[in-house]
């Protein structure tokens, strides 16, 4: 007579944790081997969970670290949903200021033009460190799973593998990794309070081998005027 086993969820939950830990479809992936073909629309409503729902600003400490020096100071980031972002950025009494606009994964516009590419190799890398995750380029393919407080999915696309964990808890967690030929070009890994909020932020880039840490002192509702999209420069 066959058996059956009744696990309970919490049970479910801890176990699909050491399924990302451990069972993964390819070395260096988080989305374990048990995902399974997903739709768009369930890949949006994943998504749509990490979005604010009101435009936020958020302002914290940053620490940039590589093999040859270090650099940090204090920035902002203003975050008007579904996709636009301006960050400023500056160290000691106001050196090595940068600034940029973005709109989903375009910049309107960076000073200095390096301002981006200094900083993270890959806008949804970017992106995840607020805690939010981003929609799938077309004709990506779409895997996925979600039980208990984890959920993780993936988007296989032409060039680059993007894979995105999300753990409810309090704290929660997003961790977001892109591939390239195989390889990792960054890792984001970002904890956020209950309102969705994040509270700190580490960015790995292995082939630097270079880390950019965030450690967000606030984040508050804000309404934006229309300029702080365009750029300061003439």
């Amino acid at each position: 007579m066959a058996q059956r086993f009744f696990v309970d969820r919490s049970v479910q939950a801890a176990y699909l944790v050491l399924l990302l830990a451990g069972c993964r479809s390819a070395p260096g992936s988080l989305v374990p081997a048990a995902a399974q073909p997903v739709t768009e629309a369930q890949v949006a409503g994943w998504v749509a969970t990490t979005v604010p729902e009101q435009q936020r600003l958020h302002r914290f400490k940053w620490l940039f670290r590589d093999e040859n020096s270090s650099a940090g100071g204090r920035g902002s980031a203003r975050i008007a949903p579904p996709d636009s972002l301006r960050f400023d950025v500056a160290g000691p009494f106001g050196s090595g200021a940068a600034s940029a606009a973005v709109v989903g994964e375009q910049p309107l516009w960076t000073e200095p033009p390096d301002a981006i590419a200094k900083l993270v190799p890959n806008f949804p890398l970017m992106w995840a460190m607020f805690g939010i995750a981003r929609l799938p380029e077309n004709g990506a393919e779409l895997r996925g799973l979600s039980e208990g407080r984890v959920t993780a999915w993936q988007y296989l696309g032409p060039a680059d593998t993007l894979e995105y964990v999300r753990t409810d808890g309090s704290p929660a967690r997003l961790v977001a990794e892109v591939r390239r030929a195989g390889q990792v070009i960054g890792r984001a890994e970002t904890t956020l309070d209950s309102t969705g909020a994040p509270l700190t932020a580490r960015l790995t880039v292995p082939s630097a081998p270079a880390r950019l840490d965030l450690t967000f002192s606030s984040t508050t509702p804000a309404d934006f005027a229309p300029d702080i999209w365009v750029s300061r420069k003439p």
